[in-house]
């Protein structure tokens, strides 16, 4: 699988820790910054790794900053991306399979390193279910984005 990875400052370390895990694992890794631990912006390096998945460059998407809620927040602004925070297993998986989820957001203030990557790997393994409520419920969330 091609999969896009970013972070602000704050999620640098673990950016660089899980996409070497990641491409350990054989997928395609793309780096989209940030490439130091200098001060930027959170949103930036969000939309980017967004607009990487719905081009189609990339199949899916991780983004990092402090508690990964900024970085959902802004990679869902972004037309076509399903963003979730996760730092569980369950949530991991279960936004994919539900909620087609398309980008995991992480906070590097919150979670370990080694159960990050046990939520990436459940990420990434996840498949969108294709159950009919799920479609419905996906449909609705789609549906919204034109309001």
């Amino acid at each position: 699988m091609r999969v896009a990875i970013a972070s602000d400052h704050a999620g640098y370390a673990l950016k660089e820790h899980l996409a070497k895990m990641v491409a350990g694992t054989g997928h395609a890794v793309t780096d989209l910054g940030t490439h130091s631990t200098e001060p930027v912006d959170y949103p930036e390096y969000a939309a980017a790794v967004a607009r990487a998945v719905i081009s189609g460059r990339v199949e899916r998407g991780i983004v990092v900053c402090g508690s990964g809620a900024g970085a959902a927040i802004a990679a869902n602004k972004i037309r076509g991306i399903r963003a979730a925070v996760a730092h569980d297993t369950y949530t991991a998986h279960q936004c994919v399979e539900h909620d087609d989820a398309n980008v995991l957001a992480l906070g590097s203030r919150v979670i370990g390193d080694n159960l990050a990557e046990d939520v990436v790997r459940t990420f990434l393994e996840a498949r969108f279910s294709g159950a009919e409520r799920h479609v419905r419920r996906v449909g609705k969330i789609t549906a919204l984005e034109s309001e």
